[in-house]
């Protein structure tokens, strides 16, 4: 057991939320430390751990500047471009082929 309060799952008290938590509330840890953990049991593995944050200490999300979301649209369509081919795959790429579906089953689109 470490240092902080441990619950089990749904019985954690009012005020303290995991990250999503708090996200669907606009709102982030902002630097606070883990103020509980909660545990969720199951049958053949370790139980599954969510740390928990005070609401009230919690900070807003800091809103998105006209920079980053030039950086993360750029960052999307880095995604989307095949290496091997060049062009705009329409979709992002899977990194288990690592280019698109043309070029990476080039005889199946021969035959279609």
């Amino acid at each position: 057991m470490g240092a902080f309060p441990v619950y089990r799952w749904r019985h954690a008290p009012d005020g303290l939320a995991t990250r999503r938590q708090l996200r669907a509330l606009g709102l982030r840890p902002g630097g606070q430390d883990v103020a509980a953990q909660v545990e969720r049991p199951r049958r053949r593995r370790g139980p599954l751990v969510a740390y928990l944050y005070s609401i009230e200490q919690a900070k807003p999300v800091r809103p998105m500047t006209p920079a980053k979301w030039a950086a993360l649209a750029k960052a999307n369509a880095a995604r989307r471009l095949c290496p091997k081919c060049g062009r705009d795959a329409g979709y992002v790429i899977p990194p288990s082929l690592g280019m698109c579906t043309p070029c990476a089953f080039p005889d199946e689109q021969r035959a279609a």
